[in-house]
């Protein structure tokens, strides 16, 4: 680059030396010296500027060029994000489907343990108030023949019938217990079932939220500068 600088500072010299054409702003310079460090210059400029020349030149086809590159991977992207997005619908309706069977199951499991467990209640509150009942019908029977027996005899009567009486109060005082162990068992699964619901629909949500979290980075399309000098 120093010779470049040099055969300027020549070819200004020459210029300023140079003989002026009378009547004119024109002078006479000398042909030869002049291409002479023309070629100089030529020969000196280093190749980085004819390649600098050929990109300038080339502009438009490069910057067409990166344009349509730009689109293709655009489109890419956008193709791509798509082609994500209809997979996470699919493993999202999946999911859902999936906990909303096995939530289905759930109910209908808890419905028929509930079942059969109030009628096993129902059934031993009914045994257990027939049994008081035919303690009782046992009891006044005892009475009335131990009444035929000591007619004389109110006490034994009384004791009886008191006797009795205790008999069937004890029959239903059981039949109220088994009837508050079915309810408090009863309850307890509903309970569980109710967690197991609950849990259930935490997992769902879960699934979700990170679903979206993938759908947003992958929709970020990508920007392009290209700025030619």
């Amino acid at each position: 680059m120093y010779r470049v600088f040099e055969a300027l500072d020549e070819l200004v010299t020459i210029v300023e030396e140079a003989r002026g054409v009378p009547m004119t702003s024109s002078c006479v310079v000398p042909r030869g010296d002049v291409l002479e460090l023309l070629d100089d210059i030529r020969d000196a400029l280093p190749a980085e500027v004819d390649d600098a020349q050929d990109v300038l030149d080339r502009r438009d086809e490069i910057i067409r060029t990166a344009q349509e590159q730009a689109e293709e991977t655009v489109s890419s992207a956008s193709a791509e994000a798509d082609r994500l997005m209809t997979e996470a619908r699919e493993e999202a309706e999946r999911i859902i489907t999936e906990a909303r069977e096995e939530a289905e199951r759930t109910i209908a499991a808890g419905e028929a343990e509930y079942a059969e467990v109030t009628e096993r209640a129902r059934a031993e509150a009914d045994r257990m108030v027939q049994a008081g009942r035919d303690a009782y019908e046992r009891a006044v029977d005892d009475g009335k023949r131990e009444q035929a027996r000591l007619v004389s005899q109110t006490e034994v009567v009384q004791a009886a019938h008191n006797e009795a009486a205790r008999i069937v109060d004890e029959a239903h005082e059981e039949a109220d217990r088994q009837r508050a162990d079915c309810d408090a068992y009863v309850d307890n699964k509903l309970a569980e079932f109710s967690e197991l619901l609950a849990t259930t629909l935490r997992t769902v949500d879960s699934g979700r939220n990170h679903l979206r979290g993938s759908l947003h980075s992958v929709t970020r399309a990508p920007s392009y500068d290209y700025q030619a000098q």
